[in-house]
């Protein structure tokens, strides 16, 4: 069993279709998606506008959830002599609107921002970010993910949190997506059909 957290995200799109990244200036620095973590009862909808106005700057409208992405999945034990219980991370990434065409606010430092056009994304984003990018792009909404078996989650794993003391956005993370994602209403294969008595 494992300590499950919450964290959000958004995929935000200027009026020119452009989407808003952000890298941290130091550590690894991989490109991720503004975002943090819920406040105490706080809602994720609620920590979502105010994660991503303290990190950038921008005031955004949500638009809808893209999906939840779950991050470690799997964790060794801990050493001997060691306790602790893995922590999992369920993200909320949501489609997100720029309300206006500048920040009002200056965003703190510790996080480089920029706009990237869908077609030419860096190379170097986090799993979680690719994976939401690619559906969020893909037109889907309500997306269920979590990282494949076989992926290590032990070499590097992919935090949430950044420059917002209360979240933030983690610019860690593999050059490819992870998991499988899967839309409500579609089955997995092998998955049995259910009845409806």
């Amino acid at each position: 069993m494992s300590a499950l957290r919450w964290a959000v995200a958004a995929v935000v799109i200027d009026q020119r279709g452009q989407v808003l990244l952000c890298r941290r200036s130091g550590g690894v620095r991989r490109w991720a998606l503004p975002g943090g973590r819920p406040r105490r009862d706080e809602s994720p909808l609620t920590a979502a506008v105010r994660a991503i106005r303290a990190e950038t700057g921008w005031e955004v409208d949500l638009v809808d959830l893209v999906g939840l992405y779950r991050l470690g999945a799997a964790a060794p034990p801990p050493p001997a002599g060691h306790c602790g219980v893995p922590t999992e991370v369920l993200v909320h990434v949501f489609r997100a609107r720029i309300r206006t065409d500048h920040p009002p606010a200056a965003p703190p430092g510790g996080c480089h921002l920029a706009w990237h056009p869908p077609d030419a994304l860096p190379a170097t984003l986090t799993p979680t970010t690719r994976a939401a990018l690619a559906d969020a792009l893909a037109g889907r909404s309500g997306v269920l993910r979590e990282p494949p078996p076989e992926t290590d989650r032990t070499t590097e794993p992919e935090p949430i949190g950044g420059t917002d003391p209360t979240g933030g956005t983690d610019p860690t993370g593999a050059a490819e997506p992870t998991g499988s994602a899967v839309t409500p209403g579609q089955r997995l294969a092998g998955e049995l059909p259910t009845s409806n008595r």
